[in-house]
């Protein structure tokens, strides 16, 4: 068959099948992380939840990508972008917390005067290849080389959409700190980071960088970077503490009751960045729906909800804009404060601001 054929077919499985539905390995169980209560069976594994609804074999997911057709996951107008400058991230005022999205799940942080990165992902394509696969929608605000000094990077997994190699072989030698689930560790010395500047952390586990307290907390999804390796690494959630503000990052998750954990055992969170997008009813664990990103929102105890995750790759089904546009709408339907800024957009914790629906009328 023709399609077979295509040159982007094997990244497009690889890419995608990745973050959905990998092939496992039995692993050898001679393992650093066998004492971790997430490793079982020698690799990780998600606590049961019952309450996740049934999702659809590995053949099936892939044979959709292949054959499928898809209507409006891609937009055809211009998502729009501020563009960043060195001085304007210096001249942010260093006593305050400030979050700047840089599309998709990647930020940057200015906490209290030190920048800070959560899962940068600078690169064209969230793909093994540089030549196939998902490709951005928006240039980033900023380029690589005009980030600042970076005290610290946080990495939830090792998603193709979430560890970028292009951008952590340039970040190498210029991040002081590396924070990441069990696993992970390995990944980046592979990209060049020096081994003594990254930190593995368990579930619940935390540490003291530069002022700021970081716990990495559970979530429900699964790692792989190769048809081979699923769930060789651990998954994570990140909660922060800084002085007496708190932030809340999700990661990729599908809904479960660690979100209620997490809210009761920090007593909520100023600002919880939750992922918002890449959802389907044929992979209900790993991804969480709009409806379920609010419950979520709600276990949290959290005061403004800040979408990510959305507006930057292709990566399911649904229409570009439906995370958005449902998420905006339930968060008024219940009084949320909700946060969806635009590419390049700051927002400083803990500050009033108007938030716009900025894809109102693009196509």
């Amino acid at each position: 068959m023709r399609t077979l054929l295509r040159p982007g077919f094997v990244a497009l499985c690889l890419a995608l099948g990745l973050t959905l539905a990998g092939c496992t390995s039995s692993g050898d169980c001679d393992s650093p992380y066998a004492g971790s209560p997430q490793f079982k069976g020698c690799l990780f594994a998600n606590p049961p939840n019952p309450d996740t609804p049934p999702g659809a074999g590995t053949w099936t997911i892939w044979s959709r990508f292949v054959f499928a057709s898809k209507s409006g996951t891609v937009p055809v107008d211009a998502i729009p972008v501020r563009p960043l400058t060195t001085a304007q991230l210096e001249a942010l005022d260093p006593q305050a917390n400030h979050v700047v999205r840089l599309g998709h799940s990647s930020h940057l942080l200015k906490l209290r005067g030190r920048f800070w990165l959560i899962d940068p992902v600078f690169g064209e394509r969230v793909s093994p290849f540089s030549f196939a696969g998902p490709k951005r929608f928006h240039a980033p605000p900023l380029a690589l080389q005009q980030l600042p000094p970076i005290e610290g990077l946080i990495l939830s997994h090792d998603h193709y959409d979430h560890l970028d190699v292009p951008t952590i072989e340039y970040l190498a030698q210029r991040v002081q700190r590396y924070f990441v689930p069990l696993g992970v560790k390995a990944r980046l010395i592979e990209m060049g980071v020096p081994a003594e500047r990254v930190q593995e952390f368990d579930w619940w586990q935390g540490a003291t960088h530069a002022g700021v307290q970081l716990t990495a907390t559970p979530s429900q999804h699964f790692s792989g970077r190769s048809l081979t390796d699923r769930n060789r690494t651990l998954w994570a959630s990140w909660a922060l503490q800084i002085g007496e503000q708190r932030i809340f990052y999700s990661g990729d998750s599908g809904y479960f009751g660690g979100f209620k954990q997490i809210g009761e055992r920090f007593g909520g969170f100023d600002l919880a960045l939750m992922e918002n997008g890449a959802y389907d009813a044929y992979w209900p664990a790993v991804h969480m729906t709009p409806e379920e990103t609010v419950q979520a929102f709600a276990d949290l105890r959290g005061k403004v909800l800040y979408s990510v995750h959305n507006s930057t790759f292709d990566l399911a089904f649904h229409p570009w804009q439906d995370p958005l546009n449902r998420l905006a709408d339930l968060s008024a339907a219940k009084g949320i404060e909700l946060a969806t800024p635009e590419i390049g957009e700051v927002l400083t914790v803990g500050q009033p601001r108007s938030n716009r629906r900025w894809w109102v009328g693009l196509k």
